[in-house]
Parts: C-alpha cells; sequence; structure tokens
C-alpha cells in the first residue's frame, strides 16, 4: 500500500480504523502483560520520585489515555509487510494528544524510548503500545536522562544538559540563548559532578530534582483539600452566610440602582397620572401617559449620565471617607452604562409610543372629538400623519435619536475594541477613535435636546417645559470641568525622561514630575500626544510610587491611538533624546487606591493589567521601609501585621521585562519580604509532572537556590508554571488570615473577575476570614 504524507493520514475514514482494530486486539493483548509488569516494576521508583510522565494535562483516566491514542493511531496508521498496522515515526506526535505542539521533543522521545540508533523506522502498533506502557509507567527522570544519552552509552556530559536545556526551554516557549544553556548546564555539572569525571550516570542525574524538590518553594498550581479550613454548617445557614456576604460586597451597588429606578419610577407614575387628567387622553388614551412618563425619565437620565463621567469632581468626592464608604465610586463607568441604558429604554418607550400609538391617533381620530379636545394646541388645524413628522418637535425628536443610535452603537463592546468578528469594512470605520469622536455627538444632541422641550405637543405652560432644570447643573459641571483639564494639562510642564519599547508591543514612559502634582498609589493619569491628535486623552495607570521623583507609565499596543504612540517612539530617532510632546492630565482615582483601607491586601493582574499594581507594590514597600527605620530608631521592633500579595499571570516570558527594572530595584531583605509577598505565573509552560518541563523546573529551582534570580524572570521573583490554582491560593490565604479581612484588587478580563468574585463570596461564607472584592474599570 502507498505510504501517505501525515496530512492525509488525518482524514482517513473510520471505517478502515475499525477493520483494523479486530486484527489488532491479538496484539494488544500480548503487550498488556507486559504493560501490567511494567507498571509493577517501576511503582517503587515512581512513588519515591513522585514523577510520573504525563502529556494530557485534562485526562487522568490511563485507560481512555490509551483509547484517544489508539483511535489516532488507526486514523494515521497503514498496513506494513507484515500485515500488521503501522505508522512513520514522523506520525508520532499526532497520535498523542497534546504533543502535537511539541513534535521535535515527541521526536527525540521517541529516540529515548526506542534505545537504538535506526529510531526513525516505522511504527508497528504492538511496538506503539509497548511505547506507550514505557512513558506512562516510567519515572520521568530517567526518561529525561536517556533523553539527554544522545549516545546511549549511559553518560550525560555537559554539553548534551546544553542541548536538552534548549530542547526544553523551546518546547515551553521560553527565551534561553546559548551562553544562558551553557551557563545552566555548567552549573548542573558543578553541583552533580562532585568527582570531575566530565560526565554523569543515573544515579546522579536523579540528585538534581532531589535538591530542586527539597529547596523549590512549593508552587500555588497543585490540588489541595480545604475542608479542614471549612466552618461546619448545614445548607440553610450556608444560605444565611451567603446571602450576607453578598449583601455586605454589594450594599452601595444594591441601593445605588434601587434609588435610581425608585427615582425613575416615581417621575414616570407622576407625569402618567398627570396626564391621564388631560382632555388629550380622550384621543390619545395611555398611549400619552406612557410617552409623557418616559420622556420625564428621560430628563432625568439625561441629566444624571454626565455625573459618572465628571472624573475630577469623582477623584475629589472619593477623598471624603464618609462619602466613599456609602457610594461605589469605583464603579462610575458601570453605572454611566445602566444610566445609558435607561436612556434607550426611555427613547424607545416615548418615541416608539409617538410614533406608533399617538401620531396615527391624532392624525386619525374624528373631527368633533378633536375639536373639543386639542385643536387649540394645533391652531384648529387638523394634520395629517406627515404634517405631525415634519414639526419641530418630531424632527428633533428623530435626529437626536438618529445621533444616540450612532453613539450607542459604536460604544458598544466589539465595535468599540475593533472586535476581528466584525467584517473588515466595518472594523475600517470603528475603534476607541471611533467611539472617541462618536461620543461628542452629544454635543449636538443636549442643544436638540434643549429645542425639543420648548416645542412640546399639548403643552403650553412654561413651568412645565422643565428639562432645562433637570440638565443645566450636569451639563454646566461637564463642561466646567473640561475647560478645567484643558488648563490644567497646559499648566503641567511635562517632557519625556525616557521611552522604551519592549516586546508584546508594550512602551515605556518615565515622564518628569509636574510641581504640586500629588497623586496615591493605584491612581491613573490621562495621556496626550498632539503629534498623533491634539483632542484625544487616554487612562493609564501610574507605574511609579508616589514617593518617586517621577511618574512612569507602561502603555500597550492594544487599539489605534496606541498603536500610533507605540509606531512613533518604536521606529522614531530621536537626536539628544528630543522626545514627541506629551499632555498629562489627572491624577484621577482608582479602585487600587482603596487598599489603604484594608491590612491585607491581594493584588492579581493579568499581563498588562499588573500596571496599577506595581504603583501599590511600590509605595507599599517604601512605606514599610520607612516605618520600620522609625520604630527601630525609637526602640519599638519591626512587628508589622500587614501583608501584601501579589499575583502575576501572563502567557508569555517577554512581559517580564516590563518590570523588570521595577523588580530589581525593590530591596527584598527579610524585612521587606514579612510584608509583600510577588508571585509570577507564566502559563506557557507546561504544569508540574509533565516530562516537557520537568528539567527546566529543576533548572529554575537549582539557579534560584544558588544564585537567588529566577531564570525565566531574571529577577529575584520566582516564577511559577502553568495556571494559578486560585482554589488553593485562597485556601493558604484563609489559613494564614484567620477571622481577618483581606482587600482582593484585580485587573483584567471580565471572565476571570467573576470567578474570582464567586471564590471571594464562596471563602468569606465558608471560613472566618473576609474577602472583599475590588476590579479596576476605566
Amino acid at each position: 500500500m502507498e505510504v501517505r504524507k501525515t496530512e492525509e493520514k488525518l482524514s482517513v475514514s473510520s471505517s478502515l480504523s475499525s477493520s483494523w482494530s479486530l486484527s489488532l486486539s491479538s496484539s494488544s493483548s500480548c503487550s498488556s502483560s507486559y504493560c501490567s509488569s511494567m507498571g509493577e516494576n517501576h511503582e517503587d521508583r515512581s512513588s519515591k520520585s513522585g514523577r510520573r510522565m504525563r502529556f494530557i494535562d485534562f485526562l487522568r483516566d490511563n485507560e481512555w489515555e490509551w483509547k484517544l491514542a489508539e483511535k489516532r493511531f488507526d486514523e494515521l496508521c497503514w498496513i506494513c509487510a507484515g500485515n500488521e498496522p503501522a505508522i512513520k515515526s514522523s506520525s508520532f506526535p499526532f497520535c498523542i494528544v497534546g504533543m502535537s505542539e511539541s513534535q521535535e521533543f515527541a521526536y527525540q522521545l521517541l529516540r529515548a524510548l526506542r534505545r537504538r540508533k535506526n529510531w526513525k523506522i516505522d511504527i508497528t502498533k504492538s511496538e506503539f503500545h509497548i511505547l506507550w506502557c514505557h512513558f506512562t509507567h516510567s519515572n520521568a527522570t530517567t526518561t529525561l536522562f536517556h533523553l539527554c544519552d544522545r549516545n546511549m552509552d549511559g553518560k550525560v556530559t555537559e554539553n548534551d544538559i546544553k542541548q536538552m536545556i534548549m530542547l526544553t526551554a523551546c518546547t515551553n516557549k521560553l527565551s534561553v540563548t546559548h551562553e544562558e544553556g551553557e551557563d545552566y548546564a555548567a552549573l548542573v555539572m558543578e553541583e552533580l559532578d562532585e568527582e570531575k569525571q566530565g560526565y554523569l550516570e543515573l544515579h546522579q542525574f536523579e540528585k538534581l530534582f532531589k535538591i530542586s524538590s527539597s529547596k523549590v518553594v512549593s508552587p500555588l498550581n497543585k490540588r489541595s483539600s480545604n475542608k479542614h479550613i471549612w466552618r461546619s454548617h448545614d445548607s440553610f445557614q450556608e444560605s444565611i452566610y451567603e446571602a450576607e456576604i453578598l449583601l455586605r460586597s454589594r450594599w452601595r451597588r444594591a441601593w445605588m440602582m434601587a434609588l435610581w429606578l425608585i427615582i425613575c419610577l416615581a417621575l414616570f407614575t407622576w407625569k402618567f397620572i398627570q396626564y391621564r387628567q388631560r382632555k388629550a387622553f380622550e384621543v390619545l388614551g395611555y398611549c400619552l401617559s406612557i410617552a409623557k412618563g418616559a420622556a420625564e425619565t428621560l430628563k432625568f437620565n439625561m441629566a444624571l449620565v454626565l455625573l459618572p463621567v465628571c472624573r475630577n469632581t469623582i477623584t475629589w468626592l472619593r477623598r471624603n471617607s464618609s462619602l466613599n464608604s456609602v457610594i461605589p465610586f469605583n464603579d462610575n463607568v458601570n453605572f454611566h452604562k445602566l444610566v445609558a441604558g435607561g436612556i434607550v429604554a426611555g427613547v424607545i418607550l416615548h418615541g416608539g409610543t409617538h410614533l406608533v400609538c399617538d401620531f396615527p391617533r391624532i392624525s386619525g381620530c374624528e373631527k368633533s372629538i378633536f375639536k373639543k379636545t386639542i385643536a387649540a394646541q394645533f391652531n384648529y388645524h387638523q394634520p395629517s400623519y406627515v404634517e405631525i413628522l415634519a414639526t419641530t418637535e418630531s424632527l428633533t425628536g428623530i435626529i437626536m435619536v438618529i445621533l444616540m443610535f450612532i453613539a450607542f452603537l459604536l460604544a458598544t463592546k466589539w465595535p468599540r475594541r475593533k472586535s476581528p468578528s466584525l467584517p473588515r469594512s466595518i472594523q475600517q470605520v470603528t475603534g476607541y477613535n471611533t467611539f472617541w469622536y462618536s461620543h461628542h455627538l452629544f454635543i449636538f444632541v443636549y442643544a436638540l435636546l434643549i429645542v425639543h422641550s420648548l416645542f412640546l405637543f399639548l403643552t403650553d405652560k412654561t413651568t412645565e417645559k422643565t428639562t432645562w432644570m433637570y440638565i443645566a447643573v450636569p451639563v454646566l459641571l461637564y463642561t466646567g470641568e473640561r475647560i478645567f483639564r484643558a488648563i490644567r494639562s497646559c499648566l503641567y510642564e511635562v517632557n519625556v525622561l525616557k521611552a522604551r519599547t519592549y516586546s508584546g508591543k508594550v512602551l515605556f514612559l518615565k515622564l518628569s514630575k509636574p510641581e504640586r502634582f500629588k497623586y496615591q498609589s493605584g491612581m491613573y493619569v490621562l495621556i496626550q500626544c498632539p503629534q498623533i491628535s491634539p483632542f484625544e486623552w487616554h487612562p493609564y495607570s501610574l507605574t511609579s510610587a508616589p514617593q518617586d521623583s517621577h511618574l512612569s507609565v507602561h502603555i500597550r499596543n492594544l487599539g489605534d491611538w496606541s498603536y500610533e504612540l507605540y509606531s512613533l517612539f518604536h521606529e522614531g530617532i530621536f537626536p539628544s533624546k528630543n522626545y514627541p510632546k506629551i499632555f498629562i492630565d489627572g491624577p484621577y482615582g482608582a479602585a487600587s487606591q482603596d487598599h489603604v483601607k484594608y491590612n491585607n491586601v491581594v493584588l492579581i493582574g493579568l499581563g498588562i493589567g499588573a500596571t496599577p499594581f506595581m504603583s501599590v507594590v511600590k509605595d507599599i514597600v517604601i512605606r514599610f521601609t520607612e516605618n520600620s527605620d522609625r520604630r527601630r530608631d525609637s526602640g519599638k521592633g519591626n512587628q508589622s501585621t500587614s501583608k501584601t500579595y501579589l499575583y502575576w499571570v501572563t502567557r508569555e516570558q517577554c512581559s517580564f521585562d516590563w518590570f523588570k527594572d521595577f523588580m530589581n530595584d525593590l530591596t527584598f531583605t527579610y524585612q521587606t519580604q514579612l510584608a509583600v509577598e510577588m508571585h509570577n505565573f507564566l502559563t506557557s509552560v507546561y504544569h508540574e509532572g509533565d516530562v516537557r518541563s520537568v528539567l527546566i523546573r529543576a533548572i529554575q529551582a537549582l539557579h534560584y537556590t544558588r544564585r537567588g534570580i529566577d531564570i525565566v524572570s531574571k529577577t529575584p521573583v520566582q516564577t511559577h508554571f502553568g495556571r494559578p490554582n486560585w482554589v488553593k491560593i485562597f485556601s493558604s490565604l484563609a489559613q494564614r488570615h484567620v477571622g481577618e479581612r483581606i482587600g482582593v484588587f484585580y485587573c483584567g478580563p471580565l471572565a476571570l473577575a467573576r470567578e474570582l468574585e464567586g471564590l471571594c463570596t464562596k471563602f468569606s461564607t465558608k471560613t472566618s476570614t473576609r474577602f472583599v472584592f475590588h476590579k479596576e474599570n476605566y
């Protein structure tokens, strides 16, 4: 039979594979006894090392794993000369789920398992089953030794170790230079080759993992049991506790939303009843009452929607501890969106009722009833439907609806973030810039709203034309803020002291600090670059501490404006550091600055979401050091009960370069580590126990133990591999801080925010530790 390529074999029909499985049952059963005996032989060694090889993180049933591998084999195999199904050695990685993305490592694994020079020959199914038993029952240390032992002489040289380090680093998407690989290999030989033989044997090689397992800090992504910290109570008590926790954590949002709904309902009811008693009710019925009730809520919401975006006012108000304790200022953006939703509902109800119900009834009612009721409001001329639409009231209303529809549509998630799921033709006219400029259509909307309110249907009394009363103060306040921001930004003398671009399209800017510019850690500023646009201002968290003599920001290329700014600094050559002009405005309050309310703080940042927490950590370290010095000078000792935990999760190793200087600048003394505990997580590396990551973990642990520097982040902060096990982390925190309050601050995607908030509720309910969740909103 003709040998087909791997890509062609992936589409082999299931009928062929089923027929082959019948002829193969005997060969599989023959090797099953070998597999079981092999498992017994390796049981003791595996239990001692605790390192059983695995490649499939989401499967734990060995029998099911084999069936899945067997199915893949059947899809790729062909009939060899001995009438037994076989695959080419190049197809080996595609038979095991999770190995197709590590093909080079799989080929080296096959070489190590076969232990012969002609390891590239075809693999029969009986041999494949034996190989399967080998790497599912062997311990990872022995297999790694064979992987390093390229000459198959039972000896591993420094060069062998280096090549294996380079291979595992590439497999785990880690950047390791040849010089670093040589250094790590030399460190291993220095540690294990005590007799200076120039090579390692298996018993020496195993010491590497014993050293690393005894010295390395226990990672926070293992499974763990939480039963010993749970409070015991029945399901009814648990429901009461959960309701209590939810009430305590969300009562500020709840009462604000309830107050807003009550005011809207009260205004609607007031106008509904008022117009039910008018003569026009005889012609228009409840349609008139509904339209006028909705109009009243629209006036209120059009005024209210401006208040959450008055950044300076909110920043000033949140300084008042009494107001900050009852008003959720951190949710100002969410409240702005909520009120905007109320405006949409009001427009649909008000405009829809007029167009569908009121206008047809006015133009179609009997003339006698028209003259007796509402003729005076129309100069005793009964208008047609088209004539009503041509009036000032209708035209201004229709134009406002069109402008608001454009602004609301472009403010939604997909157009604002230029989602790839949108057609390319639409992507060209979307993005943050489009959202920003389209929102300024509301200048015309508010102007038209005033005109619209002066020419109301069925209303002649000036006292009932109250739109201006609703919107006057908010419009003046917002306008005043914009003018104040423009003046203040011009007064701030800011120069770019240093600019640097990092992998991952991140721009670092070090700015001069204006006089009288005071801020708290966790705050953000608005940045403008006139060379790109003289009108656009974008919010970015400050990564510098309040005590620093400069300001710093890290800007990731996530939109059209940030792309242009990144390109400007990345591609430009500036003689004498004559950087483009930058303006700033602020500072503005954010959720992170509330960390001062808690003795114990947990900071969780995903990717670039760690930016606001760098300022917080640096501020805490500086203040802790200063307080320790004062206590030591006064003879009071260095006791401090506060603790801060930073968990930074990223998928790319290059991300650690963003804050490498920051982490190296921190003074990681023993006293500092009592106050601040930092954890980096790199999700591109395979989980613990996977043979593809065992060696790199061992090298990392050895290097950190001997030199105090992590080989991944190149900082004193050790990196954990894989995704964090948040349940274990929260369990550990609950055990450390029994009966205490912990503020949990998060900046990142919404999906994890919901999970973390749920865990805060769960652990606050089931343990005596109270977790309070906060999320950054921009």
